[in-house]
Protein backbone atom coordinates (compact mmCIF):
# COMPACT_ATOMS: atom_id res chain seq x y z
CA UNK A 1 0.00 0.00 0.00
CA UNK A 2 1.16 3.72 -0.88
CA UNK A 3 3.22 4.68 2.68
CA UNK A 4 1.19 8.13 4.66
CA UNK A 5 4.55 9.85 4.46
CA UNK A 6 3.47 12.44 6.79
CA UNK A 7 2.84 9.91 9.22
CA UNK A 8 5.64 8.18 8.73
CA UNK A 9 7.87 11.72 9.78
CA UNK A 10 5.81 12.01 12.52
CA UNK A 11 7.18 8.31 13.54
CA UNK A 12 10.23 9.56 12.85
CA UNK A 13 10.21 12.62 14.80
CA UNK A 14 10.28 14.83 12.15
CA UNK A 15 7.90 18.11 11.83
CA UNK A 16 5.38 18.61 9.08
CA UNK A 17 4.57 21.71 7.25
CA UNK A 18 1.16 21.75 5.40
CA UNK A 19 -1.72 24.20 3.71
CA UNK A 20 -5.98 24.07 4.17
CA UNK A 21 -8.09 24.18 0.98
CA UNK A 22 -11.45 25.93 1.86
CA UNK A 23 -12.59 26.98 -1.72
CA UNK A 24 -14.11 24.52 -4.58
CA UNK A 25 -11.20 24.63 -7.00
CA UNK A 26 -9.44 21.77 -8.06
CA UNK A 27 -6.20 23.65 -10.24
CA UNK A 28 -5.75 25.75 -6.47
CA UNK A 29 -5.35 22.24 -4.82
CA UNK A 30 -3.63 20.51 -8.06
CA UNK A 31 -1.27 23.70 -7.88
CA UNK A 32 -0.59 24.09 -3.76
CA UNK A 33 0.15 20.27 -3.73
CA UNK A 34 2.78 21.02 -6.22
CA UNK A 35 4.32 23.65 -3.95
CA UNK A 36 5.67 21.28 -1.84
CA UNK A 37 3.24 21.06 1.53
CA UNK A 38 4.07 17.65 3.35
CA UNK A 39 0.10 17.77 3.46
CA UNK A 40 -2.94 19.44 2.43
CA UNK A 41 -6.24 19.19 4.11
CA UNK A 42 -9.64 19.98 2.36
CA UNK A 43 -12.28 21.80 4.72
CA UNK A 44 -15.51 20.05 4.52
CA UNK A 45 -16.39 21.74 7.96
CA UNK A 46 -15.86 25.48 6.95
CA UNK A 47 -14.80 25.74 3.87
CA UNK A 48 -16.96 26.32 0.72
CA UNK A 49 -17.24 22.96 -0.75
CA UNK A 50 -18.37 19.36 -0.50
CA UNK A 51 -17.96 16.11 -1.53
CA UNK A 52 -18.87 16.55 -5.16
CA UNK A 53 -15.50 19.08 -5.02
CA UNK A 54 -13.44 16.33 -2.76
CA UNK A 55 -14.41 13.98 -5.84
CA UNK A 56 -12.50 16.17 -7.71
CA UNK A 57 -9.65 17.54 -5.50
CA UNK A 58 -8.38 14.04 -3.96
CA UNK A 59 -7.21 13.32 -7.20
CA UNK A 60 -5.51 16.89 -8.02
CA UNK A 61 -3.62 16.37 -4.56
CA UNK A 62 -2.53 12.99 -6.08
CA UNK A 63 -0.98 14.81 -8.73
CA UNK A 64 2.05 15.10 -6.45
CA UNK A 65 3.77 13.62 -3.00
CA UNK A 66 1.63 15.58 -0.99
CA UNK A 67 -0.47 13.67 1.53
CA UNK A 68 -4.35 14.31 1.04
CA UNK A 69 -6.35 14.95 4.78
CA UNK A 70 -10.09 16.15 4.78
CA UNK A 71 -11.30 17.76 7.70
CA UNK A 72 -14.96 16.14 7.86
CA UNK A 73 -17.87 18.22 8.94
CA UNK A 74 -18.47 16.58 12.39
CA UNK A 75 -17.58 13.47 13.66
CA UNK A 76 -20.34 10.80 11.55
CA UNK A 77 -19.33 7.82 10.35
CA UNK A 78 -20.73 7.55 7.34
CA UNK A 79 -19.09 10.88 6.40
CA UNK A 80 -15.33 9.64 7.60
CA UNK A 81 -15.76 6.52 6.00
CA UNK A 82 -17.08 8.30 2.47
CA UNK A 83 -14.21 10.15 2.31
CA UNK A 84 -11.98 7.92 2.94
CA UNK A 85 -13.28 5.64 0.82
CA UNK A 86 -12.86 8.15 -1.63
CA UNK A 87 -8.86 8.31 -1.24
CA UNK A 88 -8.37 10.70 1.59
CA UNK A 89 -5.09 9.65 3.73
CA UNK A 90 -6.77 10.56 7.10
CA UNK A 91 -9.55 12.80 8.47
CA UNK A 92 -9.38 15.60 10.89
CA UNK A 93 -12.21 15.05 13.03
CA UNK A 94 -13.75 18.56 14.60
CA UNK A 95 -14.97 19.19 17.88
CA UNK A 96 -13.46 16.17 19.98
CA UNK A 97 -14.85 16.37 23.43
CA UNK A 98 -14.44 12.68 25.33
CA UNK A 99 -12.46 9.61 24.52
CA UNK A 100 -15.61 8.24 23.75
CA UNK A 101 -15.91 10.74 20.90
CA UNK A 102 -12.12 9.95 19.98
CA UNK A 103 -13.05 6.00 19.95
CA UNK A 104 -15.95 6.30 17.32
CA UNK A 105 -13.79 8.56 15.05
CA UNK A 106 -11.08 6.03 15.66
CA UNK A 107 -13.84 3.35 14.59
CA UNK A 108 -14.70 4.88 11.83
CA UNK A 109 -11.27 4.89 10.56
CA UNK A 110 -10.64 1.11 10.84
CA UNK A 111 -11.48 -1.98 9.29
CA UNK A 112 -12.51 -4.78 12.07
CA UNK A 113 -11.39 -6.39 14.10
CA UNK A 114 -9.97 -2.82 15.18
CA UNK A 115 -12.76 -0.63 14.38
CA UNK A 116 -16.17 -0.51 12.73
CA UNK A 117 -15.36 0.88 9.00
CA UNK A 118 -17.09 -0.56 6.15
CA UNK A 119 -15.71 -1.82 3.32
CA UNK A 120 -15.81 -0.33 -0.08
CA UNK A 121 -12.73 1.81 -0.66
CA UNK A 122 -13.89 2.34 -4.03
CA UNK A 123 -10.85 5.26 -5.14
CA UNK A 124 -9.13 4.46 -2.17
CA UNK A 125 -7.57 1.19 -3.21
CA UNK A 126 -6.66 2.84 -7.00
CA UNK A 127 -4.56 5.84 -4.82
CA UNK A 128 -3.47 3.66 -2.38
CA UNK A 129 -2.86 0.15 -3.90
CA UNK A 130 -4.12 -3.41 -4.25
CA UNK A 131 -3.35 -3.99 -0.65
CA UNK A 132 -5.19 -1.30 0.57
CA UNK A 133 -7.53 -3.74 3.32
CA UNK A 134 -4.50 -4.96 4.57
CA UNK A 135 -2.30 -2.05 5.30
CA UNK A 136 -5.60 0.29 5.68
CA UNK A 137 -5.61 0.42 9.66
CA UNK A 138 -2.01 1.29 10.06
CA UNK A 139 -1.62 4.32 6.42
CA UNK A 140 -5.02 6.22 7.44
CA UNK A 141 -4.58 8.69 9.92
CA UNK A 142 -7.20 9.44 12.51
CA UNK A 143 -6.63 12.62 14.19
CA UNK A 144 -8.85 14.45 16.77
CA UNK A 145 -9.44 18.37 17.32
CA UNK A 146 -9.06 19.69 20.27
CA UNK A 147 -11.07 23.56 20.79
CA UNK A 148 -12.93 23.25 23.52
CA UNK A 149 -13.32 23.31 27.09
CA UNK A 150 -14.79 19.49 27.67
CA UNK A 151 -12.23 18.65 24.79
CA UNK A 152 -9.47 20.32 27.39
CA UNK A 153 -11.01 19.16 30.32
CA UNK A 154 -11.11 15.34 29.25
CA UNK A 155 -7.17 15.93 27.19
CA UNK A 156 -5.51 13.31 29.09
CA UNK A 157 -8.29 10.02 28.47
CA UNK A 158 -8.36 11.46 24.88
CA UNK A 159 -5.08 11.19 23.99
CA UNK A 160 -5.00 7.58 25.95
CA UNK A 161 -7.51 6.00 23.03
CA UNK A 162 -6.00 3.34 20.86
CA UNK A 163 -5.87 3.84 17.21
CA UNK A 164 -5.82 7.78 17.17
CA UNK A 165 -2.94 9.23 14.87
CA UNK A 166 -2.73 12.73 16.23
CA UNK A 167 -4.22 15.70 17.96
CA UNK A 168 -4.94 18.84 16.00
CA UNK A 169 -5.55 21.96 17.79
CA UNK A 170 -8.39 24.51 16.35
CA UNK A 171 -7.30 27.86 18.36
CA UNK A 172 -10.08 29.79 17.05
CA UNK A 173 -12.48 27.67 19.12
CA UNK A 174 -10.49 27.38 21.58
CA UNK A 175 -10.20 31.00 22.49
CA UNK A 176 -14.31 30.68 21.77
CA UNK A 177 -13.69 28.03 24.85
CA UNK A 178 -11.70 30.27 27.07
CA UNK A 179 -14.26 33.48 26.61
CA UNK A 180 -12.09 35.14 24.41
CA UNK A 181 -12.14 36.58 20.77
CA UNK A 182 -11.85 33.45 18.05
CA UNK A 183 -8.54 34.44 16.84
CA UNK A 184 -6.07 31.74 15.60
CA UNK A 185 -2.77 33.33 16.11
CA UNK A 186 -3.15 34.66 19.62
CA UNK A 187 -0.74 36.41 22.30
CA UNK A 188 -2.98 36.38 24.81
CA UNK A 189 -1.68 34.74 27.93
CA UNK A 190 -4.69 32.47 28.57
CA UNK A 191 -4.64 30.84 25.32
CA UNK A 192 -0.64 30.43 24.64
CA UNK A 193 -1.42 28.58 28.35
CA UNK A 194 -3.58 26.44 27.08
CA UNK A 195 -2.36 25.79 23.98
CA UNK A 196 1.03 24.68 26.23
CA UNK A 197 -0.86 22.29 27.90
CA UNK A 198 -2.29 20.29 24.92
CA UNK A 199 1.16 20.57 23.83
CA UNK A 200 2.79 19.27 26.46
CA UNK A 201 0.42 16.83 27.43
CA UNK A 202 0.58 15.29 24.00
CA UNK A 203 4.59 15.00 24.14
CA UNK A 204 4.24 12.98 27.67
CA UNK A 205 1.65 10.66 25.51
CA UNK A 206 4.23 10.47 22.73
CA UNK A 207 1.45 11.85 20.39
CA UNK A 208 1.66 13.61 17.37
CA UNK A 209 0.17 17.00 17.68
CA UNK A 210 -0.47 19.93 15.11
CA UNK A 211 -2.26 23.23 15.15
CA UNK A 212 -3.34 25.72 12.45
CA UNK A 213 -1.62 28.66 11.93
CA UNK A 214 -2.92 31.51 9.09
CA UNK A 215 1.03 32.98 8.10
CA UNK A 216 4.25 32.75 8.73
CA UNK A 217 4.98 34.43 11.67
CA UNK A 218 2.98 31.52 14.05
CA UNK A 219 3.72 29.10 12.39
CA UNK A 220 7.21 29.79 12.55
CA UNK A 221 7.00 29.99 16.74
CA UNK A 222 4.98 27.11 16.77
CA UNK A 223 7.35 24.82 14.83
CA UNK A 224 10.16 26.66 17.51
CA UNK A 225 7.94 25.17 20.24
CA UNK A 226 7.82 21.68 19.01
CA UNK A 227 4.34 21.12 17.19
CA UNK A 228 4.92 17.79 14.95
CA UNK A 229 2.83 19.84 12.32
CA UNK A 230 1.35 23.58 11.57
CA UNK A 231 -0.65 24.79 8.19
CA UNK A 232 1.06 27.72 7.06
CA UNK A 233 -2.24 29.31 6.40
CA UNK A 234 -4.99 28.31 4.07
CA UNK A 235 -5.78 28.91 -0.11
CA UNK A 236 -8.05 31.97 0.56
CA UNK A 237 -5.71 33.52 2.89
CA UNK A 238 -2.28 32.76 0.44
CA UNK A 239 -4.33 34.99 -2.15
CA UNK A 240 -5.04 37.71 0.00
CA UNK A 241 -2.03 38.05 1.29
CA UNK A 242 -0.47 38.40 -1.67
CA UNK A 243 -2.56 40.53 -3.12
CA UNK A 244 -2.67 42.94 -0.24
CA UNK A 245 1.34 42.91 -0.63
CA UNK A 246 1.71 43.84 -4.43
CA UNK A 247 -1.58 45.86 -4.58
CA UNK A 248 0.58 48.15 -1.80
CA UNK A 249 3.60 48.00 -3.53
CA UNK A 250 2.60 49.08 -6.97
CA UNK A 251 0.76 51.88 -4.65
CA UNK A 252 3.23 52.70 -2.26
CA UNK A 253 1.58 52.12 0.35
CA UNK A 254 1.09 49.71 3.18
CA UNK A 255 -0.52 46.62 2.56
CA UNK A 256 -4.38 46.31 4.27
CA UNK A 257 -4.48 44.56 7.34
CA UNK A 258 -6.66 41.45 6.72
CA UNK A 259 -7.84 40.27 10.12
CA UNK A 260 -7.51 36.61 9.68
CA UNK A 261 -9.27 34.46 12.49
CA UNK A 262 -8.20 30.81 11.28
CA UNK A 263 -9.73 27.73 12.46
Amino acid sequence: MRINETVAKWRAGQQTVGAWLSLSNTHTAERLAHAGFDWLCVDLQHGLLDYQDLRHMLPAISTSDTTPFVRVSGNEANEIMKVLDAGAMGVIVPLVNTPEEALAAVSACRYPPEGGRSFGPIRAALYGGDDYATYANEEVACIAMIETKAGLENLDDIVSVPGLTGIFIGPADLGLALGLPPLGDSENPEHLAAVSKILDTCKRHEMPVGIYCSGLEFAKKRVAAGFDFVSLNNDSGFMMQAVAQDLAALRGGVPRNEKLTGY
